[in-house]
């Protein structure tokens, strides 16, 4: 499958004037042709900060998905906190797929609050979100709304989800790219990131750059923790 996303690229520069021109990665999109996604799964990961979140929300408002997460039918807005990043990139695309969702975990609420007040909720399992668990609600969004043949943008799923919930997610994932979909996936989890059929791009103050797993900061750190934890704690707690 050729991804329906192949790429983003800034069609002019960002005012100096705008925070976002202190971002390293805005720095970075500006210093390059174009940022491009060659794999059917990427992830984002990186420190706080750095511009993973802020690109992918832009990605998704670009591509016509709501700001506060949804796919193209969801019109509601609470209190608009989104950058005008959107406004300075060239979405690079293919055919358009035939379906997409953008999940961010920060605002996943309002979404689920949105659908209780639609008669759309049967498409989602025909259960309230409010009546379900974080994580719960996140999966069974997934495995009753996307479709496949998608574009799916996640902001953070991990927010909601237990280690062996994730592993869930990676299979439905999976199942996803078996039947043609793309993912752009933001994230800190260690666990997710080792999804096989995907490219890695690392957001630091240096910019961004593809990286394996192994190399992320996200494995290194848990995997040094987990060897040896007493140790490292001993170590941030100066005892």
């Amino acid at each position: 499958m050729d991804n329906y996303l192949r790429g983003i690229k800034l069609r002019e520069a960002v005012p100096p004037t705008s925070y976002l021109a202190d971002i390293p990665a805005i720095r970075y999109l500006a210093s390059v042709p174009q940022l491009s996604f060659h794999k059917p799964v990427t992830f984002l990961v990186g420190e706080n900060g750095t511009g993973k979140s802020t690109i992918l929300e832009a990605i998704a408002i670009a591509m016509g998905f709501n700001a506060e997460g949804g796919s193209w039918d969801f019109t509601f807005s609470t209190t608009p906190t989104h950058s005008e990043l959107h406004e300075y990139i060239t979405t690079i695309k293919t055919v358009r797929p035939k379906d997409g969702f953008f999940l961010r975990a920060e605002s996943f609420y309002n979404a689920a609050s949105y659908l209780e007040n639609t008669s759309t909720l049967q498409r989602y399992g025909g259960v309230s979100f409010h009546k379900q668990s974080h994580g719960e609600s996140f999966l069974s969004l997934i495995a009753y709304r996307f479709g496949g043949e998608g574009l799916y943008l996640l902001d953070e799923p991990e927010a909601a989800l237990s280690p062996q919930r994730l592993m869930s997610l990676i299979v439905a994932i999976d199942d996803l790219v078996e039947r043609d979909s793309q993912f752009i996936i933001a994230t800190h989890s260690p666990i997710l990131m080792a999804y096989p059929n995907s490219e890695i791009l690392q957001f630091s103050d240096f910019g961004i750059q593809k990286v394996a797993y192994q190399d992320t900061e996200n494995y290194q750190i848990t995997k040094q923790f987990l060897n040896k934890p007493e140790q490292m704690i001993r170590y941030l707690l100066k005892k």
